[in-house]
């Protein structure tokens, strides 16, 4: 098998049974083994109001695992910039950067990420319109992280200068994120490294990364472009297992889709017994079609399949495996199964060291 970097994305999936704090707990516990199996990043996605997803406050929860984890990055997948002020973001990543120097990725995305009355309430203003204003705010990100700050000019006339740190002795790396040209061009222009969001729908992933890569123009960050895959993937011993352990998450994408009101995740159990709608099933179907679903061999072989295709070295998994009723509400074994099982046949310890 060729060098392939892991990472994983991970929306801390709240079950029935859990409480956030158990959610977080078995979030904790993965990001510690996926540390320890030598995988590259963990990232943390930000999704608001959803009883199912406790990844709230990427910032806050980032530097919960900075202080359990040892060397892998951490970073946003992504922090929704429309929800706040460049500012706060710009502080909140300076500050976990000093906190873990060297291993910070600040990733973000344009999408306001929740319905208007979630930003409305995110946003002191109660409007959306910052959206329009996102090159702008990355670049006031950018300069905010620098050392020597943002210069701004005062209604006055005087010069102020505001830094996100007082001693910045390093920045965050800065990731663009999305799922549509747009952001796949903004990426190219600004010089920045990309990530387009597979992992959502499967489609489109060609078609932005050839724009990102044809628009892309060198910048003091980046000389040429860079960018990895975004994947849903559940690897177990067996394939029968694997798309087992897949059905509560499936199926609650599925209920997403077709307007169904959302609650925690199903166990694997009750998953099992589910009643499905009709379009509900076939979007089970279709959405397993396209996640990376199998017995460990074949899902490692598709994944270095996927990577060649798109000319990468890196793939980032969101585990997607599901709990049993049996499994501790701190933990989620099955998802911290699946990077055992791809870490071992794709070693992580040459490319962590690296």
């Amino acid at each position: 098998m060729p060098d392939l970097a892991l990472s994983v994305l991970d929306l801390i999936p709240v079950r029935s049974g859990q409480t956030s704090g158990d959610a977080v707990a078995a979030s904790v516990a993965l990001a510690e083994r996926a540390d320890a199996l030598g995988l590259h990043r963990y990232w943390l996605a930000e999704h608001h109001n959803m009883p199912s997803v406790a990844s709230t406050n990427p910032p806050v929860l980032l530097g919960v695992l900075a202080g359990r984890t040892r060397r892998i990055r951490l970073g946003s997948g992504g922090v929704m910039l429309p929800n706040h002020a460049p500012f706060v973001i710009a502080e909140q990543f300076a500050a976990l950067e000093a906190a873990a120097p060297g291993r910070v990725d600040l990733g973000i995305g344009r999408a306001p990420g929740s319905d208007p009355v979630i930003t409305a309430l995110l946003r002191s203003e109660g409007h959306t319109s910052d959206v329009d204003a996102f090159p702008s705010h990355i670049r006031d990100i950018e300069a905010l992280l620098g050392r020597d700050g943002a210069g701004l000019r005062l209604a006055t006339g005087e010069e102020y200068t505001v830094r996100a740190t007082p001693a910045a002795a390093g920045t965050p790396q800065l990731w663009l994120l999305g799922s549509s040209d747009y952001s796949a061009e903004l990426a190219g222009r600004l010089g920045l490294p990309y990530v387009f969001a597979h992992h959502f729908s499967g489609q489109g992933t060609e078609h932005a990364l050839d724009l990102y890569r044809s628009r892309f123009q060198a910048s003091e960050h980046l000389d040429a472009p860079r960018t990895f895959l975004t994947a849903n993937v559940v690897a177990a011993e067996t394939a029968a297992e694997a798309h087992r352990l897949a059905l509560p998450q499936l199926q609650h994408m599925a209920r997403l889709r077709t307007g169904t009101p959302l609650t925690a995740l199903d166990t694997v159990e009750a998953a099992e017994a589910a009643l499905l709608t009709e379009p509900q099933r076939e979007l089970v179907e279709t959405m397993a079609s396209r996640w990376f679903i199998g017995e460990a061999d074949d899902v490692t072989e598709r994944l270095v399949a996927f990577a060649q295709r798109f000319e990468v070295d890196e793939v980032m998994i969101s585990p997607a495996a599901g709990a049993t009723g049996a499994d501790p509400v701190d933990r989620t074994p099955a998802r911290e199964r699946t990077l055992e099982l791809l870490a071992a046949r794709l070693p992580q310890g040459a490319l962590a060291a690296a």
